[in-house]
């Protein structure tokens, strides 16, 4: 399997967002980050497909790290999968905002129509 890290690749961006830059120690291979971007097919699967990494990784650090207190040290799996998982959503919430980024237009064709538009738009402030 192979481990690239191109910035001027989706491959790339998506480690970038996720944070695995260190190919000597990669968390996802090449093969892995493509089945992630395979996923969507939108404008922003990029970020979605970070997003879905995050979830992975989120999913494993739970599974692997747990809640562990050994002499003076200590490790929360949780608390870095809750990170991850919220950094994942926030990813998500952009994908959200930028797929609703238009503006709307009403047409009026007669004066019962104008009244309902005024009507309208005074209700929603």
């Amino acid at each position: 399997m192979a481990v690239s890290y191109d910035l001027n690749t989706e491959i790339g961006k998506v480690r970038l967002l996720i944070t695995d830059s260190d190919i000597a120690d990669p968390i996802f291979q090449d093969e892995e980050i493509t089945a992630f971007l395979g996923f969507y097919t939108s404008t922003s699967k990029i970020k979605l497909a970070a997003a879905q990494a995050l979830d992975v990784m989120a999913v494993n650090e739970v599974m692997v790290s747990k809640v562990i207190h050994l002499l003076d040290l200590s490790t929360n799996g949780a608390a870095v999968a809750a990170s991850l998982k919220a950094q994942a959503e926030a990813l998500r919430a952009q994908v959200e905002n930028e797929d609703y980024d238009f503006d709307y237009a009403e047409v009026s064709y007669d004066t019962f129509t104008m009244r309902e538009i005024i009507e309208k738009e005074s209700m929603r402030g």
